[in-house]
C-alpha cells in the first residue's frame, strides 16, 4: 500500500502538482491513480492550454487590424462636407493628404486619430498580455495599411507607426520626433525625415527596450520604406515636394 504522497515504492508522489502554475487541473491526478493517467491528464492540458493561447494571438492580430482599419481620414473630411479625401493628392488617407484639402485642424485630427488606433490597440490587448499587445500594435499598423473597407488601399503608416510605438516604448517616440525634426529642419524634406526615423528607431530600442519590440519595428520599418516607394523615387530625382511648399 502506499500513503497519501507516497509512491509505491516508498518515494514522494510528483502526481499531485505536475504544473506549479496549475493547482486545479493538478488535483485532477489523485494518488491512486497510475502515473501513466496523469502524464495523459498533463499532456492534454498543455495541449488545451497551448491551443488557448494560439486562439488569443489571433484574436490580438485580428482586434489590433480592425482597430486600425478604421479611415479617420476619409471619415473625417466626408464629414466636414470635404467629399472624398481619395480624390486628391497621393489618394491615401492619411493626415498628409487630408492637409491638402487646406484644412490644417482636420489633418492635425486625422493624424491624432490614426496614432491613437494604434496605441488603443497596444494597451487593450497589452492588458491580458505583453504578447497580445505586440501583435495588436502590429495588427493595427497592417489595418491602416491595408484597411479590408477600402480594397486594401490605406495610408502610408506613419502615423499609427507612431502610435503603436508610444504604447509600446514611448521612449522610441522621442528617438523618432528627435530624428525627424532634425532631418526635417536640415533638409525640408517631410518623407526623409520620417524614413531617417524609421531607421533610427529599431536600432535605439535595441538598446532602450527589447529584442521582440526591436524586431517588431524592424519589420515596420521595412514595410514603411516599401510604401513610401514613390516618395523616395521622388527625392533621387529631386522632385518631391518640401515642407511648406505649395502646389
Amino acid at each position: 500500500m502506499s500513503l497519501p504522497g507516497i509512491d509505491l515504492l516508498g518515494e514522494p508522489s510528483r502526481l499531485y502538482h505536475y504544473d506549479k502554475f496549475t493547482p486545479k487541473k493538478a488535483s485532477t491526478c489523485k494518488p491512486w491513480l497510475h502515473r501513466a493517467q496523469c502524464i495523459n491528464h498533463r499532456a492534454n492540458y498543455q495541449s488545451d492550454r497551448k491551443d488557448g493561447e494560439t486562439m488569443g494571438y489571433a484574436i490580438a492580430l485580428v482586434f489590433g487590424y480592425l482597430l486600425g482599419s478604421i479611415p479617420f481620414g476619409l471619415l473625417i473630411t466626408r464629414a466636414a462636407g470635404l467629399g472624398d479625401v481619395r480624390q486628391i493628392g497621393s489618394g491615401n488617407i492619411g493626415a498628409t493628404n487630408v492637409l491638402r484639402t487646406g484644412n490644417k485642424g482636420l489633418a492635425a485630427a486625422t493624424l491624432l486619430l490614426d496614432a491613437l488606433k494604434g496605441t488603443a490597440a497596444v494597451l487593450i490587448a497589452g492588458h491580458f498580455s505583453p504578447d497580445f499587445g505586440l501583435l495588436a500594435g502590429f495588427g493595427a499598423f497592417l489595418g491602416h495599411l491595408f484597411p479590408v473597407w477600402l480594397g486594401f488601399k490605406g495610408g502610408k503608416g506613419v502615423a499609427t507607426y507612431l502610435g503603436v510605438l508610444l504604447g509600446l516604448a514611448w521612449q522610441g517616440m522621442l528617438v523618432f520626433a528627435v530624428v525627424w525634426l532634425a532631418m526635417a529642419f536640415l533638409f525640408r524634406y517631410s518623407s526623409l525625415a520620417a524614413l531617417a526615423a524609421a531607421v533610427v528607431v529599431p536600432i535605439a530600442l535595441y538598446f532602450i527596450s527589447t529584442p521582440q519590440i526591436a524586431g517588431l519595428f524592424a519589420l515596420m520599418s521595412l514595410i514603411v520604406f516599401i510604401k513610401h516607394r514613390a516618395n523616395i523615387s521622388r527625392l533621387l530625382a529631386g522632385t518631391e515636394d518640401k515642407i511648406g511648399a505649395k502646389g
